[in-house]
């Protein structure tokens, strides 16, 4: 009993947020099914963390020395030496990708480029507000609406805030059903919103499924060196998935790989939400930024569509410029869903999807271009 009232008075208020932070994660995960495969393990991770001396990370202990905490552990391991678990991930995203509504219609590449507009305004902000360049370009890829390239670029600019992007990052990933038909009803009339794409899709030869992430992974290279570690895994799932003789690898990455490492990076980054690193004001700031970044990496693919119909014929929905986000395939399935809601015989998933794995590509390339300009910006 004494050990355990010593202990309940070495929490500190600091910890008893976090304790909240991690019960509310838990109950979005379960209760409203937002992203369950990361917010539970980060908001059980979070409270792992802040337990007073916690077992979960390293401790000095007088006549044993330092004793290694797994989740610290795994943190050093896998993420703050490496970046090996957000990289591991992207080889089981690339896995189950289909570009082939991206190839059959390669206009859609350039959504994917225009609602990358967020991430860019909101560096600007956070440099307004205060926030040191490295850190505002991470808080900036927040809307890059992809949890494994934010905490990457995060992680290698060595971020003071890397716990609260990472939490901004997936809360609002699992929150696009909600911001994203918020943001486009900003900028669109009822009377774009009901406009009718037909699609007929071209056939995409294998050889071409097979040339598209090489070409990718070469360009992404030249372009942005420092993309090519997710651009490259990205790519190499894709690879695994179309080359067509290695689909017990394929299902491997695409299930087995792809949710064990989901597991082990939601609880791992949770090291970086102790209290005395997640409980300032800034975090509300970054909260603030990321929805910021969110909404306008929407807003900024809708208004490139809008943009787009003023010079052709044949008109292009607005709200497919929003499925531009790295969401995946969450935003597509969002636009579809307007669409219904404003003509049920609209059905726009097949062009949304082909936006919306643009954005996949198109996130990563951002942060790789952030990675390579940064350095230079402070020299």
């Amino acid at each position: 009993m004494e050990f355990l009232y010593e202990g309940l008075l070495s929490i500190t208020w600091q910890q008893l947020v976090m304790y909240a932070v991690g019960i509310l994660l838990i109950f979005l995960a379960i209760k409203k099914d937002y992203e369950p495969a990361l917010l539970l393990p980060m908001g059980f991770g979070a409270i792992l963390v802040n337990l007073p001396n916690s077992g979960v990370i390293n401790q000095e202990i007088e006549g044993l020395g330092v004793v290694a905490g797994i989740v610290e552990w795994l943190y050093d391991v896998g993420i703050n030496t490496s970046e090996a678990f957000p990289i591991l991930l992207f080889i089981g995203i690339g896995a189950m990708i289909d570009f082939g509504p991206l190839l059959s219609n390669p206009k859609m590449f350039l959504f994917g480029a225009a609602a990358q507009f967020g991430i860019f305004l909101t560096v600007t902000l956070a440099v307004l507000l205060g926030f040191d360049l490295k850190d505002a370009a991470s808080i900036g890829i927040i809307g890059a609406a992809d949890g494994p390239t934010s905490i990457l670029v995060s992680q290698v600019l060595k971020s003071n805030f890397i716990g609260p992007i990472a939490v901004a990052a997936y809360s609002y990933m699992a929150l696009v059903p909600i911001i994203q038909p918020f943001a486009i009803k900003l900028v669109t009339t009822k009377k774009e919103r009901m406009i009718k794409m037909e699609y007929t899709p071209a056939g995409v030869s294998k050889l071409t499924r097979i040339a598209f992430p090489i070409v990718v992974t070469l360009v992404a290279g030249l372009v942005a060196p420092l993309s090519v570690a997710l651009v490259g895994s990205l790519m190499f799932g894709n690879l695994i998935r179309e080359c067509g003789c290695l689909e017990r690898l394929s299902e491997t990455a695409q299930n087995t790989l792809a949710n064990l490492i989901t597991l082990l990076l939601g609880l791992t980054i949770s090291f970086s939400m102790r209290a005395e690193d997640f409980v300032k004001w800034q975090t509300l700031m970054i909260m603030g930024l990321g929805l910021v970044a969110f909404i306008f990496d929407s807003i900024g693919g809708v208004l490139f569509a809008k943009l787009i119909n003023l010079f052709v014929k044949k008109k292009i929905n607005p709200m497919v410029g929003a499925a531009g986000i790295s969401a995946f395939p969450m935003s597509a399935r969002v636009i579809q869903k307007m669409g219904l809601a404003e003509d049920p015989s609209n059905h726009l998933l097949m062009h949304a999807v082909g936006a919306n794995v643009s954005g996949q590509i198109a996130s990563v390339l951002a942060g790789g271009m952030i990675l390579n300009l940064l350095p230079q910006m402070i020299k």
